[in-house]
C-alpha cells in the first residue's frame, strides 16, 4: 500500500512537473500554443527508475535522449502529420532506490489507465521489463527499450518488446565466437557473483554465455559466490583446477601470470567503469601486481559508436543532462543506453507513421511492432540491425592489457588494424592443456609409459590392499544370522555348515557372516591351512579388487592368516537363487524369474569380458540376491584356492570338463554357457538341479550318465506342455554336447529380450515402475478431484457473499459469531413501485415474476458501481444502505444519492415486457442516521438493519411521490457537504410516528464539486 501511494503521489505531480517543460519542448520550429492544440496528441509512457544513477537507465540519463527525440520527431512535418508527440513518466524504483518488479507494473497500470498511452518506453532492468512485457503484450501496446538485456525475452513470449539495446543472449554468442575462433571446445569454467538482490545483473549476462555455449555442447563448470563472504584465493583456485574461467563479478580479480586465461565478462560494470576508477585501474603505472596481472585477462564489453552522429548525441546529451536534471554526465560506454533509447523512440516514430499512412486511424501494437523488427535503420549509434526477435545487433569489444579492441558485426570477428593481442608465452593456449588442467595428464615417451605402468604394477601388487587382518573382522552372533533355507542346500553343504530345528519345526541354516569396519559381510573360509603369496596368487587377488559390476558381489578382500584363511565378500540377504527356488512360500511369475535369469546373464556376460574371463563354478547355490532383489554372482575368480567338489555339486559342469582327469580350477566359457543352461531348468520348473521325469536319478549316478556321453544324451527334462516352448530351445542349446553349438552370453541376452521385454530390468525396479506409474495416476486424480473441490467451494463462497456482507461471510466461514454492531451514521434507501398492486391484478404470477426479475436484476447491476450494500428486496420494495458493513466516512450519503438518480434514470428507460406501452413509476426515500445491524437466525440467516433510521427511510419512500427521490433533512445536511447536489425544499409534511417533518427533492447532480 505504502508503494501504491508513493505511486499516485507522483502521477497527482507529473502534470504539474512535465505538462508545461514536455509541451515547450516538443513545438516545433515555427509551431505556436495554438497550432499545437489543434493537433492531437500521441501520449507515450515512460517507466524508468528515477534517481539511482547507477543503473545506465536511470531517468537523468534518459531522459535527455527521450526529450530530444520527442521534440526532434514533432518538428519533423514528414513524421506524424497532424499528430503531437507527448510523455508522461513513472518511477520504478522502490523505497530503497533499486528496481522493482512490483512498483514497474503498478506504473504501468496507472499510465495505461489515466492516459491510455500509444508505447510505453523501458522499463530497463529484466525484473521491472518482464511483468510490463506481459501487460504491454495483452494490451497491444508497443514497448521500446535498450534494457531488459535477459536471455528470456528472446524467447517468443514477450511479443510486444523491441529492444535497440545490447542484450545478453548477443554477448554470450560473442563469448561463444571467441572460443571457438582460438579452437576452445572443450570447458570452460564460469564465475560470478550472485547475491539475488537488485536486478541480479551478474546471473543474467553469464546466462547468455551459458546458454550458448550448452548449445555448441562445450562442458561448462560454474562456480556461484557472494560477494559478502567471497575468499577469492578459493575461486581463483578452483578457476585453475576446472578450466578456461568465464568471470562476472563486480569487482577486479588478479589473475597469476601462470595461468592460461581469464575471460573477464563485464556485467555489474559491463560498461568497463572500474577499469578507469582511481581505485581499481589496472593501467596505471604505480599499479604493478596488477598489470601483470592483467595480462592474462581479457574483458568482454560492448564497442562505442565510431560515427560522428553518435559524437555529437553524446555532447548534446550532456548539455540537456546538466540543464533538465543538473547531472554531469561523464563519457562512458552507459552512454550507449541512452543512445539506444533514443533510437528505438525514432524506430518507432517511423514505424508508426507507416502504420498510421497504411489505416488512417490509432493502429494497434501488433500492427506497429513488426515493423520495427528484422529492419535496418540509421540512428545515431550507427546502424541499427534489429532481427525478427525485435532484438538489435550489436557490435562487441575484447579488452586487452592495452586496451586493443576486437569487433563483432554479423557474429564474426573483425581485428582492428594496428593492434595485436598479448599472450603469455607469445601464442594462444591450447584447447586441452598438454599436461591436464591439474597436471594430470604429463607426457612420456613410450618407453617411459611402459616403465610407468611395470612401476606402478608393481606398486600395486607389494601394497597387497586386498588385505584383510582378522583382527578387523568381528563375527555375527548366532542368534542374528539365523534364516531359512532348504533341504537341498543342507545336503549339498554338509556337516561343515551348522544347522538346528527351530521350535516351530522349520528347519534352519546359518551363513557364515561377520562385520567388517562396521559393515556386514560374507565370510567363506578356505580349505587350506596356509596361503602361499606367490606372484599368480597376488595377480589373482588383484584382478579380484579390480573387477566391480552390478551383478557381481564385490570383493573386499581376503584374510591369510593362519588358521582363519577366508574370503570376504558382499553380503546379500535375501540368500542364494537355490534357497529361493526352493522355498515353496515365495511366489515366482514369470517377470520374476526372467529377472533373475536376466541378471544373471548381465553378471556373466561381463566376467567373460573381463580379465577374469570365465567362472567355472556357475550354479544357483553361488547366485545370490540383495535386499533390492538384484541377483549377483558369487564364488567367482581365485581358482588357486578351490578345492575337488563331490558329485552333487558336479551337476552343473559341462561334460567336456567332467571327462578331464584335471579340469582347468578357472573353468571354460562354454562350459559356464552349460552350466547356464543347467539353471534355467532349475528356475523354469522349481524341482531342484536336474530334474528328471521317472525313476530318480542320484546325482553321482547322473554324472556318470553324462560322461559316458551315451546317445541320446542325459539332459534335464523340459516340460512340454510349458508355455514358452522358446525357453526350453534356448536350454537344449546351451547344454548342448558339442560346445560350438552353445551360444555365447551376449547372443544369450538378445534372445532372452525377444522373450520376454520385462527381462530388461530387475525386479524392483519392474515394481517401483509399476508403483511409480500408479502413484502419477493418483496423483492426477487428486489434482482433478481437488480441482473440482476449489470450483465448487469457489461457487458455494460466491453464492455465500451475495447473500451476506463479505466480511460477515468470513466470520462465518471461520465458525465465529457474528455480534450486532451499532453504526454512528449511515444511509438508507427505499423504493417500490407505484400502482405494482394494480399491474399485479391484471398480470399473470409468471408476468408479474419476470417483471420483476428484470427490474432488480437491472438495479442490481447498477449499484455494483456504488458502495453501497443491498440489504433485501420483499415484493416490489427493495432496500439499500450505504456506510455499513464497511464504514466509509460521510461518503454514505453521496454514494445512495447517485445510486438513486442512476435508478430513475434506468426506470424512465425501463420496458415493461408484457405492458410496453405502460412506464413503470419508481417512488423512493432516503434517510441518514443511526442503525444496529447483525445476522438474525441460524437458518437462512440474514444481515437485518434495525432503528428508527430505517422506520424514517420507509415513511419517506411511503409519502414520497412517483419518478421523485424524497430525501430527509438529515440526508440533506450530507449532502450538502459535497456541494454538488441539486435540492428542492418541499416543505414540512406529516411523517407517522414522527409528526412535522421538513423534507426535501433530490433533483439531480452538479459537474463542480
Amino acid at each position: 500500500m505504502a508503494r501504491w501511494k508513493e505511486g499516485a503521489t507522483l502521477l497527482l505531480a507529473l502534470p504539474v512537473l512535465l505538462s508545461l517543460p514536455v509541451e515547450a519542448r516538443t513545438h516545433g520550429p515555427g509551431q505556436t500554443q495554438h497550432d499545437h492544440e489543434r493537433l492531437q496528441n500521441i501520449t507515450l509512457a515512460v517507466i524508468l527508475p528515477e534517481n539511482n544513477t547507477r543503473y545506465p537507465w536511470a531517468w537523468p540519463r534518459i531522459g535527455p535522449a527521450v526529450d530530444r527525440a520527442v521534440r526532434n520527431i514533432n518538428a519533423d512535418p514528414t513524421l506524424l502529420p497532424n499528430h503531437h508527440l507527448v510523455y508522461f513518466f513513472k518511477n520504478s524504483q522502490d523505497k530503497d532506490g533499486m528496481c522493482s518488479e512490483s512498483v514497474a507494473p503498478l506504473m504501468a497500470v496507472d499510465l495505461k489507465l489515466a492516459y491510455n498511452p500509444w508505447a510505453f518506453i523501458g522499463p530497463g532492468c529484466s525484473y521491472s521489463s518482464s511483468p510490463v512485457g506481459l501487460f504491454t503484450t495483452h494490451w497491444s501496446v508497443p514497448m521500446v527499450t535498450a534494457g531488459a538485456p535477459a536471455v528470456a525475452f528472446s524467447s517468443g513470449t514477450y511479443l510486444s518488446i523491441t529492444n535497440t539495446g545490447p542484450t545478453h543472449k548477443k554477448l554470450g554468442r560473442f563469448a561463444v565466437r571467441i572460443c571457438e575462433h582460438f579452437g576452445w571446445r572443450e570447458q570452460v569454467m564460469v564465475v560470478f557473483s550472485d547475491n539475488k538482490k537488485d536486478d541480479r545483473p551478474c546471473y543474467f549476462a553469464i546466462e547468455g554465455l551459458y546458454m550458448e555455449l550448452s548449445n555448441i555442447n562445450i562442458s561448462v563448470e560454474e562456480s556461484v559466490f557472494m560477494e559478502e563472504s567471497v575468499t577469492y584465493s578459493q575461486i581463483l583456485s578452483k578457476i585453475q583446477d576446472n578450466g578456461r574461467g568465464e568471470s562476472a563479478t563486480g569487482r577486479q580479480i588478479n589473475v597469476l601470470p601462470n595461468w592460461s586465461l581469464l575471460l573477464k565478462i563485464k556485467t555489474r560494470d559491463v560498461f568497463g567503469q572500474s577499469l578507469f576508477s582511481i581505485l581499481y585501474a589496472p593501467f596505471k603505472p604505480t599499479h604493478t601486481k596488477t598489470v601483470c596481472g592483467f595480462q592474462s585477462v581479457k574483458i568482454l564489453t560492448y564497442r562505442e559508436p565510431q560515427n560522428p552522429e553518435y559524437q555529437e548525441f553524446v555532447q548534446n546529451l550532456k548539455a540537456d543532462a546538466k540543464d533538465m536534471f543538473n547531472y554531469t554526465i561523464e563519457d562512458s560506454l552507459m552512454n550507449i543506453i541512452a543512445g539506444g533509447f533514443y533510437d528505438g523512440l525514432m524506430l518507432y516514430a517511423h514505424a508508426l507513421n507507416e502504420s498510421m499512412l497504411a489505416s488512417n486511424e490509432r493502429p494497434k501494437g501488433k500492427d506497429v511492432t513488426p515493423r520495427m523488427w528484422n529492419r535496418t535503420f540509421p540512428g545515431v549509434t550507427g546502424l541499427l540491425h534489429l532481427d525478427d526477435s525485435g532484438d538489435r545487433e550489436t557490435d562487441f569489444a575484447l579488452w586487452d592489457i592495452i586496451a586493443m579492441v576486437y569487433s563483432t558485426t554479423e557474429e564474426h570477428l573483425t581485428a582492428i588494424p594496428g593492434t595485436h593481442l598479448y599472450w603469455l608465452g607469445g601464442a594462444p593456449p591450447p584447447d586441452f592443456p598438454v599436461c591436464g588442467f591439474k597436471n594430470d595428464n604429463q607426457v612420456f615417451t613410450e618407453e617411459e609409459c611402459l616403465c610407468c605402468r611395470r612401476m606402478k604394477l608393481e606398486k600395486e601388487l607389494v601394497a597387497q590392499l586386498w588385505r584383510i587382518s582378522w583382527d578387523d573382522i568381528q563375527m555375527s552372533d548366532l542368534n542374528k544370522v539365523l534364516r531359512s533355507g532348504s533341504k537341498l542346500t543342507l545336503s549339498l553343504r554338509g556337516s561343515n555348515y551348522g544347522s538346528l530345528m527351530t521350535g516351530d519345526g522349520n528347519l534352519q541354516i546359518f551363513a557364515k557372516t561377520g562385520y567388517h569396519k562396521g559393515n556386514i559381510v560374507a565370510i567363506k573360509y578356505i580349505n587350506k591351512k596356509r596361503i602361499e603369496l606367490n606372484r599368480k596368487v597376488l595377480f589373482e587377488l588383484k584382478h579380484m579388487r579390480d573387477v566391480q559390476n552390478e551383478h557381481l558381489t564385490r570383493f573386499i578382500g581376503a584374510c591369510i592368516d593362519p588358521p582363519n584363511c577366508c574370503i570376504v565378500t558382499e553380503y546379500c540377504s535375501r540368500g542364494s537363487l537355490q534357497d529361493i527356488l526352493e522355498n515353496d512360500s515365495i511366489t515366482l511369475d514369470w517377470m520374476f524369474k526372467y529377472s533373475l535369469i536376466n541378471d544373471i546373464v548381465k553378471g556373466m556376460l561381463f566376467l567373460h569380458n573381463s580379465v577374469i574371463f570365465s567362472h567355472g563354478k556357475l550354479k544357483s547355490s553361488n547366485c545370490v540376491v540383495d535386499n533390492r532383489f538384484v541377483l549377483k554372482i558369487t564364488d567367482y575368480g581365485l581358482s588357486s584356492f578351490r578345492s575337488e567338489s563331490d558329485a552333487a555339486k558336479k551337476l552343473w559342469m559341462a561334460p567336456e570338463l567332467l571327462r578331464m582327469e584335471c579340469p582347468p580350477p578357472q573353468g571354460t566359457q562354454k562350459g559356464d554357457v552349460y552350466s547356464f543352461g543347467i539353471i534355467l531348468q532349475e528356475v523354469a520348473l522349481r524341482r531342484g538341479a536336474f530334474y528328471l521325469e521317472g525313476d530318480p536319478l542320484s546325482p553321482k549316478e547322473i554324472v556318470d550318465r553324462v560322461i559316458l556321453g551315451e546317445w541320446p544324451c542325459l539332459r534335464p527334462t523340459i516340460d512340454s506342455q510349458s508355455d514358452r516352448p522358446e525357453l526350453g530351445q534356448l536350454m537344449e542349446r546351451c547344454w548342448a554336447e558339442e560346445p560350438t553349438e552353445r551360444p555365447e552370453f551376449n547372443q544369450i541376452r538378445v534372445l532372452l529380450r525377444k522373450q520376454n521385454k520385462e527381462s530388461r530390468t530387475n525386479i524392483l525396479d519392474n515394481l517401483l515402475s509399476r508403483m511409480e506409474q500408479y502413484a502419477n495416476n493418483l496423483e492426477e486424480l487428486v489434482e482433478e478431484r481437488t480441482q473440482a473441490y476449489h470450483e465448487e467451494k469457489r461457487k458455494a463462497e460466491a453464492l455465500l457473499y451475495q447473500i451476506l456482507p463479505h466480511s460477515v461471510a468470513e466470520q462465518l466461514k471461520r465458525g465465529e459469531t457474528v455480534q450486532a454492531e451499532a453504526f454512528d451514521s449511515v444511509t438508507i434507501y427505499f423504493s417500490d413501485i407505484v400502482g405494482f398492486t394494480t399491474i399485479s391484478a391484471e398480470s399473470t404470477p409468471m408476468e408479474v415474476v419476470t417483471l420483476l426479475n428484470d427490474l432488480y436484476t437491472c438495479f442490481d447491476a447498477i449499484i455494483d458501481n456504488f458502495d453501497v450494500y443491498k440489504v433485501e428486496t420483499i415484493g416490489d420494495a427493495y432496500m439499500v444502505v450505504s456506510g455499513l458493513p464497511v464504514r466509509n466516512g460521510k461518503l454514505h450519503g453521496r454514494e445512495i444519492a447517485r445510486m438513486a438518480l442512476a435508478l430513475l434514470d434506468a426506470v424512465r428507460a425501463f420496458k415493461i415486457r408484457h405492458r410496453p406501452e405502460q412506464q413503470l413509476k419508481l417512488r423512493i426515500g432516503i434517510h441518514s442516521g443511526p442503525v444496529c445491524a447483525g445476522v438474525v437466525g441460524l437458518k437462512m440467516p440474514r444481515y437485518c438493519l434495525f432503528g428508527d433510521t430505517v422506520n424514517t427511510s420507509s415513511r419517506m419512500e411511503s409519502t414520497g411521490e412517483a419518478l421523485k427521490i424524497h430525501v430527509s433533512a438529515a440526508t440533506r445536511d450530507v449532502l450538502l457537504e459535497f456541494n454538488c447536489f441539486q435540492l428542492e425544499l418541499r416543505g414540512e409534511i406529516d411523517i407517522k410516528g414522527k409528526g412535522k417533518m421538513t423534507t426535501y427533492w433530490l433533483l439531480g447532480e452538479s459537474d463542480s464539486q
